[in-house]
């Protein structure tokens, strides 16, 4: 492969990584499918291809659905919620937009709940502007069709999608209260901060402690992260947190007493409605890098 081949690769890998972490939820995942499209992209003739960007697209969405195939039957045996991997990003930070990964979490989860189809129509059309007509070459179905897979997409995904972003300041003040108040031993510290019917979701992966199933309604979620106060103070243990935006989203990352994890915050109309507690090791590799940094 000559210099200019492997570099016109390069130009695309910024959307390849995009589009295939956002169809996968595991950016470790989304990386292997981009190395096995260079792989085809070293075999092909590249410099033939009349729009390598769409011929890339193209690749990569097919080797994510296969995936998908085989993800989909290793999580019908998954030890407890299934949550996509966090990405981690500094509040206030600047990023290039080839940087960004991130849609927002519960989007991301959304996306979850979308046949594989309907999923990658709806993302190279409503994320990535790929019109329809190449949408339906990539998944082999007609234009019609890929209208449809769209339009059922956005009536489940656009739905869970947070209504209003919130400033750098707001996200770290949310943050920053949630985290003391999680950790009080006082079960109604969290009281002002959560919804009435909010709910937590934990993900240890079996690897990691975590709640198997939601934890429903404000008294209860409050109960919980008092319990779990008790215990860290009883052990003489000081936890270590930073707040962060997680996938676009207020959060933190800590150090607890057993491992790190991230803490993702839905908040809407003031409230936190839902919490996301992702501890599973396998998807906190940079969160470990960054907190040793800290």
């Amino acid at each position: 492969m000559t210099d200019a081949t492997a570099a016109g690769f390069e130009l695309h890998r910024p959307y390849l990584t995009r589009l295939a972490y956002r169809m996968l939820g595991s950016l470790s995942d989304a990386e292997d499918v981009v190395q096995d499209a260079w792989l085809r992209w070293h075999e092909s003739a590249p410099e033939a291809l009349a729009n390598p960007r769409a011929w890339l697209g193209r690749v990569v969405t097919r080797l994510c659905l296969d995936l998908m195939k085989s993800a989909r039957r290793r999580r019908e045996n998954y030890v407890g919620a299934w949550l996509p991997e966090p990405l981690i990003e500094e509040i206030g930070g600047l990023s290039r937009d080839e940087d960004n990964l991130d849609i927002p979490y519960v989007l991301q989860l959304a996306l979850e709940r979308l046949s594989p189809l309907e999923r990658a129509a709806f993302l190279l059309h409503d994320v990535f502007d790929v019109p329809f007509s190449d949408i339906a070459d990539t998944l082999g179905r007609s234009e019609a069709a890929c209208r449809q897979l769209v339009s059922r997409a956005r009536r489940h995904a656009r739905q869970d999608a947070p209504r209003h972003p919130l400033s750098p300041d707001e996200a770290r003040r949310y943050a920053i209260a949630f985290f003391e108040a999680a950790h009080s031993t006082d079960p109604t510290a969290l009281k002002g901060l959560l919804a009435q019917d909010a709910v937590l979701h934990g993900d240890g992966g079996g690897k990691a402690s975590s709640v198997l199933n939601p934890i429903f309604g404000r008294d209860k979620i409050g109960r919980f992260f008092a319990g779990l106060a008790r215990k860290s103070e009883q052990q003489g243990f000081a936890p270590r947190y930073e707040p962060v935006l997680i996938n676009g989203m207020p959060g933190y990352i800590s150090v607890e007493t057993d491992t790190e994890q991230a803490v993702v915050l839905d908040i809407r109309d003031g409230q936190v409605h839902a919490i996301y507690v992702i501890r599973n090791p396998d998807k906190l590799g940079p969160v470990r890098d960054r907190l040793k940094g800290s």
